[in-house]
């Protein structure tokens, strides 16, 4: 998970700040000199690193800070208006369309990047805030670009203009506008051709598709992965192109996020979106305040809250609470509970997002592939089993753990579970009942598993 090393680091130091009742001139020195290190090692830029640190200690030593009644939180306080201050504001994380349409976005950045992926990622969210998108087919070098962004495209639902390998990049990019007006379509985004490394021939015929489209975007879409590598070819492009803004991909991965940290500082850029994930839905929005409230072991309800609210019909929920607060609560209703939480992303990503709970869940051995199971045993059960597990006896479970490439053990778990939902369901029904919810939910606890933790873990109370 990226910046998860980070993030520990970081939390240890804040961990010493929080322990000492009074904190000296010393004792500051001493962790930020930690915080330095730890920044240097998730390959952050070194500059980048010598004047955050200079500006926090600058201002804990010039406020009063070291003599406030809770010094180490003041200066946790510093470090996260710092850190958010680096990665730059909401303001500048929005996008901006052209004043006549369509508009165009014009996608940029080397080859293997993820460029031609975020291209349909982007369209895809886009088309769910009311644009009418249109994908424009430029990359003539790669081969089957062409082919992957139409596969791309039908994805997602969104046309694709391509003209073959045989025609002008530049050619296909004008076509593109010019079918997008006939479309109806009030957006173009232009996936262009990468390079392995940056070089003339490649600039010289990015620089002839934004003269030919006028871009109100260009989007330079680098692999976080890269660590350091990525802020110096963010530099390049933008001395030859003056992008408008950084999508970083694979900021999922075993990233150390020094990416993240220097491509704004540097480049002056702003990143804008980044790469979550495989999926066509998993691209998000980038907000500085809680990528910054991530790194700092604070969580980051907001995102989930969003995600909740995309993810999960409204109508449904309001019916499958009903259900389930119902004597007649079942498996069925189960696996719809379970299928909405995970239409919001992996189990790790959202407890990774409780505040708290990102170190907790460092050594947690987290099985993504348990939901998938536990939908093939339900999947694997008739109507009237799924509506009464009670009647399952012996031979059914056979025959469902057969039929689902499962265990014993785990159809049991299952039940178990269910069990569990069931009870705490029974238990909060009624007015006494959901008070008693609210209390649970605001200590976090609850004696449940989730599929995917091991036996007996609680994702909120380990």
């Amino acid at each position: 998970m990226a910046f998860e090393n980070l993030s520990d680091k970081l939390q240890e130091v804040f961990k010493g700040f929080r322990s000492k009742g009074t904190l000296t001139e010393k004792d500051l020195k001493d962790g930020l000199r930690e915080v330095k290190l730890a920044l240097l090692e998730a390959d952050v830029n070194f500059k980048v690193v010598r004047q955050f640190v200079a500006r926090i200690q600058e201002r804990a030593l010039g406020s009063d800070v070291l003599k406030s009644l809770t010094p180490g939180q003041q200066v946790i306080k510093i470090v996260n208006e710092e850190m958010i201050a680096l990665m730059g504001s909401d303001q500048e994380s929005g996008l901006i369309y052209g004043s006549t349409s369509p508009s165009v976005f014009m996608m940029a950045g080397l080859q293997g990047a993820g460029k031609t992926t975020m291209a349909a990622k982007l369209a895809n969210m886009l088309k769910t805030r009311g644009k009418k998108p249109l994908l424009a087919a430029c990359d003539i070098y790669r081969p089957a670009a062409v082919k992957q962004l139409q596969i791309l495209g039908e994805q997602v639902g969104v046309p694709v203009f391509e003209m073959g390998t045989d025609h002008d990049p530049v050619e296909i990019a004008r076509g593109a506008v010019e079918k997008a007006k006939v479309l109806g379509c009030n957006l173009v985004i232009v996936d262009t051709a990468g390079r392995l490394q940056i070089d003339e021939n490649l600039m010289e015929e990015l620089q002839r598709i934004k003269e030919a489209v006028n871009p109100s975007e260009i989007l330079l879409v680098v692999d976080a992965m890269t660590g350091q590598e990525a802020v110096n070819v963010a530099k390049g492009f933008d001395e030859k192109l003056d992008v408008t803004g950084v999508i970083l991909t694979k900021l999922d991965g075993d990233t150390r996020g020094g990416a993240a940290l220097s491509v704004r500082a540097v480049t002056g850029k702003p990143i804008k979106f980044s790469g979550i994930g495989e999926k066509m839905s998993d691209i998000e929005q980038f907000h500085p305040d809680r990528m910054a409230s991530r790194i700092l072991g604070m969580g980051d309800v907001l995102t989930m809250i969003e995600k909740a609210q995309s993810a999960i019909d409204e109508e449904d929920a309001k019916n499958l609470s009903k259900r389930a607060m119902s004597k007649d609560y079942n498996l069925e209703d189960f696996l719809s509970s379970m299928q909405q939480v995970t239409k919001m992303g992996s189990v790790s990503s959202l407890l990774g997002m409780i505040p708290g709970m990102a170190g907790k869940i460092k050594d947690t051995d987290i099985d993504e592939g348990a939901f998938k199971r536990l939908e093939a045993m339900i999947y694997s059960m008739t109507p009237e089993e799924r509506r009464k597990p009670q009647i399952l006896n012996a031979s059914r479970k056979r025959r469902i753990v057969k039929g689902s490439g499962t265990s014993i053990q785990e159809l049991n778990r299952l039940l178990k579970q269910f069990d569990q939902m069931k009870g705490m369901m029974k238990q909060f029904s009624g007015k006494k009942g959901r008070k008693a919810m609210l209390r649970q939910l605001g200590g976090l606890g609850g004696g449940m598993s989730l599929p995917g933790m091991n036996r007996g873990q609680n994702p909120f109370g380990f």
